[in-house]
């Protein structure tokens, strides 16, 4: 089962524009695929450097700009793999950039947290950054068809997106605990330098069984043994890693709106159920309503990001307890969207948040979503 991803052309477009193309995101989703499906499709001659070889680590690592000069030759593209291996990735890159404008530098690597936190200020101005993210909707439809993607529909709830575990239909998960266990705590311990792995584990179990929920710190601070200070820097650290992502509170009008709330997701609904061990079939769950909103809010981000969508995002919510579970404010625009599974099922939106932002409402459910999470042509 071979992906097409949706970002591959908008990656290829910006070839010999005169940066650096850097690809991160999650670990396990694609990265090194995908970069060499696109190389593979070109003409020009390029040169694969993976830095997992400890040769290439050790010369990269100790590299002038004429060891550079040599090592480049007569190849127009430079791909460094793993390029986080390399402790001054961020100057080499720097130099190969400035110094050899005739040749397309491209950087990915497994840990995109540690790699981002090296080329940041390097390469300001001189990179094109793009995110990868788990297989998406859309990708996946138009990969097994609207049918066997309709069949699907709940599995892939309690299962998600990751490449691997969708070519191993039945070993989900084992691929799944693997992803979590394996290399999910790697980047959050290692590069976040966070010291105590159990308190990470905890704090993610929490998350997972307060999707679609506010969080609050103090609160789960409490839960967890730890105090709010410490909390906020693990969800930091979790955010960099792109194992979850948050939503803030939206507020502008009214008195009576929360305005420092956050709700958390995950990245990946197979994650969220791996880090809790449930992997009951949806139709005997208890948390359908969080694995539905989990997976569109999810998705959403994905085509946003996949199109360089200029939403702004968050959802709404009262000290009255009235709520809106997901707002995108675009061009001065609001659009207001309830997500329930069952298509039978009918929102009243707050009247309060409808007049006074004039806001454009639509009740996402079972039967049309695929509006919401599909990219318009």
């Amino acid at each position: 089962m071979n992906f097409e991803r949706s970002i591959q052309a908008s990656i290829q477009k910006k070839f010999f524009s005169g940066k650096a193309i850097v690809l991160l995101g999650p670990r396990q989703v694609g990265k090194t695929t995908l970069i060499e499906t696109i190389l593979r499709g070109r003409e020009e001659k390029f040169l694969y450097l993976d830095c997992d070889d400890p040769t290439i680590q050790h010369i990269l690592e100790h590299a002038n700009t004429e060891t550079l000069r040599t090592i480049i030759a007569d190849n127009k593209i430079v791909y460094i793999d793993e390029a986080q291996r390399i402790s001054a990735i961020g100057l080499k890159s720097k130099i190969i950039v400035d110094q050899f404008k005739h040749v397309q530098l491209v950087l990915s690597g497994s840990s995109a947290f540690e790699l981002n936190e090296k080329i940041q200020e390097p390469l300001t101005g001189r990179k094109w950054t793009f995110h990868l993210w788990p297989i998406s909707w859309q990708e996946y439809e138009k990969e097994v068809g609207y049918l066997k993607a309709e069949q699907s529909l709940e599995n892939r709830m309690v299962y998600g997106f990751y490449p691997d575990v969708i070519k191993q239909a039945s070993q989900e998960e084992e691929v799944l605990k693997e992803l979590a266990e394996s290399y999910l705590y790697k980047d959050v311990l290692i590069y976040g330098n966070l010291k105590k792995p159990k308190l990470v584990q905890n704090i993610l179990e929490a998350l997972a069984f307060q999707v679609g929920n506010e969080v609050k710190y103090k609160e789960l601070g409490e839960t967890v043994g730890a105090d709010p200070k410490t909390v906020a820097s693990y969800i930091d650290v979790l955010e960099k890693a792109f194992v979850i992502f948050s939503l803030s509170s939206y507020s502008k009008n009214l008195r009576t709106e929360i305005k420092t709330a956050k709700k958390i997701y995950f990245y990946d609904n197979g994650i969220r159920n791996a880090i809790i061990r449930d992997f009951t079939p949806l139709a005997a769950r208890q948390d359908v309503g969080a694995l539905w909103e989990n997976f569109l809010i999810s998705e959403r981000l994905k085509v946003n990001s996949y199109t360089k969508g200029l939403a702004r995002t968050y959802f709404w919510r009262t000290k009255q307890q009235q709520e809106i579970d997901y707002v995108e404010e675009l061009a001065g625009q609001l659009h207001a969207y309830e997500f329930k599974w069952n298509p039978k099922r009918r929102v009243n939106f707050p009247k309060t948040f409808t007049k006074a932002y004039q806001s454009q409402n639509t009740l996402v459910n079972r039967s049309n979503f695929r509006e919401f999470v599909n990219a318009k042509s």
